[in-house]
């Protein structure tokens, strides 16, 4: 009796056991395991990968206390517990993004399997599920393969101004034998390229590969084809398009536009045996190639020209008989390191029916898309062999209905596609994209029909991790409008149009605005990759262009274009916590400083400006630039305010990497800097800086160089600027409309901000709504200055106003990087009753939820686990009652008052959901 007694007591207590595990492990769990911010990626270029998860919680305030991660060469391994490449025992860290891998060495090709348990102050978790990644080519004596190409056109190509050229189709067969473990692909197909494998392709990115100074660097893509390549007879082939590579406008301005050669391809299949052995298939002459197929030129200004006739089908199989094509040609390098693509690739990322076709003359129609937008368009049509359908794309009509092509300049943005006949077909162009919401469709055989057409979006697979909506439906216009400019503009890199014959990656319209698109996107691998095509455009001597890549040859030598290079590395670290960018690149921005220092710095004042204070509204809306000086900033001022601000950055930075020699030169430049300028701009009888443009105020008062004791006053010079002489209206360019928004909510006048914001007549993002805009204009005027010269397609004019509505009007600001920290302090503003806002942080979904009601104040608030907040709750009085979930805030658990001040009340909060209300 006593044995079967204790037997039942053990199993009560392992049945208790399991029940509390259990209970733990259902509350606490893991998500979204990343490798340098990637989902289990193939091929990436760094042995010392950063590795992130994120804790979910039903709990309030679960923190993390200490990580385990196991990293096996297999699966088995990693399920057995054996982390024979990295075993990191329990570490007893909060730290759970961008932890550093520290086990073996890795070599080229090494695959790798991990996975992470955390303990939390809740409990602990249970394993995450597994996750990968694999190592890609690092050195140079792993490739093997051959560059090839054809360093020629065709008769039927054109190498002029308005370049026609063909795309190329290459082609290998190979045999492969019996027990395949596991196959490879890598790949650099320059300009864009489409990677076949027994007639599948691999795939589903679009616009392949990301443009670069392909003399400086290529990026090469891995594939894993295990299950492509089969025992037997296989074919491999590839159809290269020109890209950027073979440029848009050859020959035309050999001193502007930078030429690379004709399409080229590096490619290498690994197929690895069961039994050790492998067997390559590279990129050489003896593959077999043609350029008179369908593709018959595909142009980035000017469009895609696809015959079916000339199809040849089969062509990526095996047993295609290629006995008329040509051998491949030995070519030359690009010249630029081969390195692996750690970004994301461009995809179709979502699709649009159009609205309507209207027929505008006999044979043809226009199709409005109902949204301007950057991808293709796709079509289905039925007709006889060679009838030829033509597709012209336009942002806006012209009053007749016919398309407007005029700010196009000399794009083409034309399609064609001839048909093979007989059956229905689909196609869409696959080596261009064009900008455009509406479409003339010629030479369609019969009707077009709505259900026959689908815009295809396309931009870089990023995820959208923002959401933002408020009472007004002007303001949650202008941001839908801004959230279709942006994600337009991804292409493998940030550039400042989708449609006309430029589309290039200026540097001073993402100096501000990549923060604000942060907020909408996982964008941290995008601007990653620009910096360092920032860093392979700096010339020997430090100097940095206003377009990076450098395709067009524009080194003007100014502060604010420039200076993106270090505003977008602090933005990677203060919104992903990735300090990476600043390690590497920290040399060649010092560079760069040095070089604007020695070379234009005079007294300490910058005396080279450039664009000055670029897009300021006009004095007449016929004008595209204003005329009156009452209107401008003085560069000068402007350059010198620059170097200020990115001294002090690169002061951080300086810290940050351990130079603390540089740290202290930073700060005495800056202080000497502040001196000078003070002492030349501010004029202190009326505490105006300059000719009082609210850029020459905002800049220094923004930047930290006014003195403490003068800034309400140059603040007022600002707010009875904005208020008297602009009507309320913006009066600030580009630059000045980077800190705009945050600066007068920081200085106190938010209200002066949301009507900034929310105007809708001239000049204001409202007008451009009212005028029929579903994106941003390139200028306020845009519809009346010279609409010739107004990209429909721009975000330039955005400023800050994305991250106001983020930091500012949702509340949602990082105290340390990453928002392991947040401060939240939303306004308070007249007629503005409602922000609904959310963003996916590193490490979770942070939400920010406040109603203004006619009597009391809500407010939902989500934080994520391993995260903390100060929250700033608006009370009209110092005995407001203020609650949380129907109790008294102030004695809630995981909540603490820290302060009354300035009409709010200061929280504590740890992670979790909140729901605060304030009685008056």
């Amino acid at each position: 009796m006593k044995i079967v007694s204790a037997y039942i007591i053990v199993a009560l207590a392992s049945f208790l056991s399991t029940c509390l595990n259990g209970y733990a492990y259902a509350d606490v769990k893991l998500q979204n395991l990343r490798c340098e911010m990637l989902e289990n990626p193939l091929g990436i270029g760094t042995v010392r990968p950063r590795l992130s998860w994120q804790i979910t919680s039903d709990a309030r305030n679960t923190n993390q206390i200490a990580y385990r991660i196991i990293v096996a060469s297999t699966p088995a391994k990693l399920a057995a517990g054996e982390g024979d490449l990295w075993d990191s025992r329990k570490v007893y860290t909060d730290r759970s993004i961008m932890v550093t891998y520290t086990g073996k060495p890795l070599l080229s090709r090494t695959a790798c399997y991990w996975k992470v348990k955390v303990w939390t102050n809740k409990g602990e978790t249970k394993w995450s599920l597994p996750a990968q990644w694999t190592l890609g080519l690092l050195n140079a004596t792993d490739w093997k393969a051959r560059w090839v190409g054809y360093d020629h056109g065709f008769p039927w190509d054109s190498v002029s101004k308005f370049s026609r050229l063909s795309a190329r189709y290459y082609r290998k067969q190979f045999d492969v034998s019996s027990g395949i473990k596991k196959a490879t692909a890598y790949i650099v197909g320059l300009g864009h390229y489409e990677l076949y494998i027994n007639g599948k392709m691999i795939g589903d990115q679009v616009l392949a590969e990301p443009p670069t100074d392909y003399t400086q660097s290529v990026k090469y893509s891995t594939f894993d084809v295990t299950e492509n390549v089969k025992q037997g007879k296989n074919a491999v082939a590839t159809v290269l398009g020109n890209g950027r590579f073979f440029t848009m406008r050859p020959k035309y301005k050999p001193k502007k536009i930078k030429e690379f050669g004709f399409p080229k391809m590096l490619l290498q299949l690994e197929v690895e045996y069961i039994n050790g052995t492998k067997q390559l298939i590279v990129s050489d002459d003896n593959w077999k190639f043609t350029a008179d197929g369908p593709i018959r030129t595909n142009n980035e200004y000017d469009g895609e020209e696809y015959d079916a006739t000339k199809e040849f089908r089969g062509w990526n199989n095996i047993g295609f008989d290629d006995s008329k094509w040509s051998k491949a040609q030995l070519v030359d390098p690009p010249g630029g390191r081969v390195e692996a693509q750690m970004n994301e690739p461009i995809k179709v990322m979502d699709t649009i029916k159009p609205v309507s076709i209207t027929q505008l003359k006999n044979g043809i129609w226009i199709m409005d898309m109902g949204q301007n937008m950057a991808g293709w368009l796709q079509m289905r049509v039925k007709g006889n062999r060679e009838d030829k359908v033509t597709l012209r794309y336009a942002e806006t009509l012209q009053p007749n209905g016919e398309l407007y092509l005029a700010n196009l300049r000399d794009a083409r943005v034309t399609d064609v596609y001839t048909l093979r006949g007989g059956e229905p077909e689909t196609w869409h162009p696959v080596f261009v994209y064009h900008g455009f919401r509406y479409v003339e469709i010629s030479g369609y055989p019969g009707k077009p029909e709505l259900a026959d057409f689908e815009g295809q979006v396309v931009y870089d697979a990023m995820a959208t991790i923002g959401h933002f909506e408020t009472s007004n439906t002007l303001v949650n216009q202008i941001y839908h409008n801004a959230y279709w400019g942006i994600l337009s503009n991804y292409k493998g890199m940030p550039v400042d149009c989708p449609q006309r014959n430029e589309r290039m990656p200026w540097l001073g319209d993402r100096a501000v605005g990549s923060l604000g698109e942060s907020f909408l996107f996982a964008n941290g691998n995008l601007y990653a990759k620009w910096l360092d095509d920032i860093a392979d455009s700096q010339k020997p001597d430090g100097a940095i262009p206003d377009v990076a890549p450098a395709y067009w040859n524009y080194y003007s030598d100014n502060m604010t274009w420039p200076g993106t290079y270090i505003l977008v590395a602090d933005m990677l670290y203060r919104q992903f916590a990735d300090k990476a960018p600043i390690e590497k690149h920290y040399a060649s921005m010092k560079k760069w400083m040095d070089y604007m220092r020695l070379k234009y710095m005079k007294d300490y004042m910058v005396t080279k400006d450039k664009y000055g204070d670029w897009c300021v509204p006009p004095e007449s809306p016929e004008l595209i630039h204003s005329k009156d000086p009452a209107r401008n900033t003085d560069g000068q001022l402007i350059a010198t305010a620059y170097y200020y601000h990115l001294a002090g950055l690169m002061r951080k930075f300086a810290k940050l990497t351990n130079r603390s020699g540089d740290a202290q030169f930073f700060s005495v430049l800056q202080s000497n800097i502040g001196n000078a300028f003070n002492q030349k701009y501010l004029n202190r009888d009326n505490f105006k800086y300059d000719n009082n443009t609210i850029t020459a105020n905002l800049l220094p008062l923004y930047f930290g160089i006014t003195p403490a004791v003068n800034r309400s006053a140059v603040f007022k010079n600002i707010v009875d600027k904005i208020q008297n002489e602009a009507n309320g209206h913006i009066s600030t360019g580009v630059i000045g409309t980077q800190w705009l928004m945050r600066g007068l909510t920081e200085f106190g006048r938010p209200d002066i901000a949301y009507r900034i914001a929310s105007n809708s007549d001239y000049p204001s993002w409202g007008y451009m709504i009212k005028q029929g805009a579903t994106t941003i204009w390139e200028l306020w005027n845009g519809d009346t200055a010279n609409p010739a010269m107004n990209s429909r397609n721009h975000i330039m004019l955005l400023g800050d106003l994305i991250a106001w509505f983020y930091q500012d009007l949702a509340g949602i600001k990082p105290v340390s990087p990453g928002y392991k920290e947040l401060v939240m302090t939303p306004p308070v503003i007249k007629d503005l009753d409602k922000v609904d806002a959310s963003y996916q942080t590193p490490y979770g979904l942070v939400k920010s939820s406040w109603t203004c009601h006619k009597d009391h104040f809500s407010w939902h608030i989500t934080i994520p686990p391993n995260s903390k907040a100060l929250v700033y709750i608006p009370i009209n009085k110092v005995d407001a009652g203020i609650t949380e979930s129907g109790q008294n805030a102030a004695a809630v658990k995981d909540i603490k008052l820290i302060k009354m001040e300035n009409g709010r009340a200061v929280f504590q909060i740890a992670s979790g959901s909140y729901d605060f209300e304030v009685k008056s």
